[in-house]
């Protein structure tokens, strides 16, 4: 039995069928299995979750407690089963608490990589290869003209600016989940010890990496600092779509700063008013897409959210069955580590 068979896409998402489970669920179901804690693939409502225990804290964080009404911490490599199909979740290197889905059932084994990345990340374990049969991959990148520089380079350039304009407050548009956290730890590792100021929308998340033993160093809220003019020379962190909002108009002389894979695209750059693109991203560029797809070396890829075309018709050059698999409501907005 092929797993086109009894893997179906429908309006809610990707459905195992003999399993009787929904993959990242668009709308609320019986039983989902979640790949990582980003809103575009962790929704709130569904009967039974079952994800890694960091994913389930930040669905609780984002949510509540009540997110679902049974939370199933599941461990890495070890496999579960739902009747007669044997489900492994192993790390996704995305952000915190991401994993891929091994799915096991009538001798094929089919791995859904949900959102991932190949870089090395202090915040999340690194992807890890998974031989299958039918890799399931995004292409969120997945054109030629992407590839990302090491983020050393991009926190250079942050640094630098901070050293050629130290008047200026550097307003770093950064999604609160995975993106934020990274970029704090990048520059901590760059030698970057001074205080990191965060929009409101961004602490919480902040806290939560902190509960599991994720240094972030010293973290301000905005909305503790008296006067903002202080904050000139500074580096304040905030949710992309605060970048020129009201919000921003209090901080002192800001220099306009992007942090996103999307940085590479002058016109996104132009569109997001960057002054500074920091082209860092939490998804495979378009050698490492190529990359994965070789070492994990499955019969089919099937291609989803992203650049489908490209990746499909490159992985058919390399020797690889390569097929589209549709799926509604990702979003490259929320995807958080874009």
């Amino acid at each position: 039995m092929h797993p086109e068979t009894w893997l179906k896409t429908d309006d809610i998402g990707l459905y195992c069928e003999p399993g009787d489970f929904y993959i990242d669920p668009m709308k609320e179901v019986a039983t989902a299995l979640i790949t990582h804690g980003h809103a575009d693939h962790a929704r709130a409502g569904h009967h039974s979750v079952y994800a890694s225990t960091e994913t389930l804290a930040i669905m609780r964080s984002r949510y509540g407690e009540d997110m679902a009404s049974e939370q199933h911490a599941v461990t890495l490599a070890e496999p579960l089963y739902f009747n007669d199909v044997s489900v492994t979740y192993y790390p996704a290197g995305h952000i915190l608490g991401s994993c891929q889905l091994l799915i096991e059932y009538a001798g094929y084994r089919v791995v859904v990589s949900g959102d991932y990345k190949r870089r090395p990340d202090p915040t999340c374990p690194p992807f890890q290869v998974v031989p299958c049969d039918v890799l399931i991959t995004e292409a969120t990148f997945g054109l030629p003209v992407f590839t990302h520089p090491p983020i050393e380079n991009e926190i250079d350039k942050l640094l630098h600016s901070l050293r050629v304009f130290p008047q200026r407050c550097h307003l770093v548009g950064a999604y609160a989940l995975g993106k934020c956290q990274r970029l704090i730890i990048a520059l901590r590792r760059a030698g970057y010890q001074k205080p990191i100021y965060l929009h409101g929308a961004q602490v919480k998340l902040c806290e939560l990496y902190r509960q599991f033993d994720i240094d972030l160093g010293n973290l301000i809220p905005v909305s503790d600092v008296a006067d903002k003019a202080t904050l000139a020379g500074e580096i304040v962190i905030a949710p992309p779509s605060a970048l020129a909002d009201r919000w921003s108009r209090s901080l002192p002389n800001v220099r306009t700063v992007m942090a996103s894979g999307w940085m590479q695209i002058r016109a996104r750059a132009k569109q997001r008013n960057a002054e500074l693109p920091l082209i860092i991203s939490d998804h495979c560029d378009w050698p490492e897409l190529l990359q994965t797809i070789k070492e994990v070396n499955p019969k089919e890829v099937w291609v989803t959210h992203g650049r489908e075309d490209a990746l499909m018709y490159q992985a058919q050059k390399m020797g690889y069955k390569a097929r589209a698999l549709s799926l509604v409501g990702y979003d490259e907005a929320e995807q958080g580590g874009d």
